[in-house]
Order: C-alpha cells, then structure tokens, then sequence
C-alpha cells in the first residue's frame, strides 16, 4: 500500500477484551487465547500495542470498530493530517 491515508494504535495492554469490536468488523478484529483482541493482519509493537494502516475503504468500518470500545484503546490517526481522529 502506497501512501495510506490512516492508521489504527490499538493500546492492546489496556484492553478488556469486551469483544465489541470483534463482533462488529470480524473481518478487521479477532479475539486473541489470553482474551484481548487483536488486529487482523496488524503489526505487534514492543509495548505490545499493535498498529495497522489503512485507507478511506476501511475507515467506516475501524471507526465503528473504535466507538464501540468501551475503554478508549482503538484510535484512528489522520496521516495526512498528522491528527488523532478517535
């Protein structure tokens, strides 16, 4: 992918494994074995967030993802912006 548009920092530490996002965007989010969920196809990061990035196709659908978790540990950034969108 050349030049995506957006990137989700998903704070995986902090997560209660709710499910919410899982549910809604099975395609996007898996429940992991030790009960947190995980980026589908997403890279692992050293403080053991995760991070994937992504253009406007899948930006309904991550942002969905987003809102419906409870704790706050999925956000959207604008790279063209360089913003936090969630």
């Amino acid at each position: 992918m050349s030049n995506p548009k957006f990137k989700i920092e998903h704070d995986r530490p902090n997560c209660i494994g709710c499910g919410a996002c899982a549910a809604l965007q099975p395609s996007l989010w898996e429940m992991d074995q030790d009960g947190k969920s995980n980026i589908v196809g997403g890279t692992k990061l050293k403080d053991g967030g995760e991070e994937i990035f992504f253009d406007e196709d899948l930006h309904d659908a991550h942002k969905e993802a987003a809102e419906s978790c409870p704790v706050n540990v999925i956000h959207i950034r604008n790279l063209e912006k360089d913003e936090r969108e969630i």
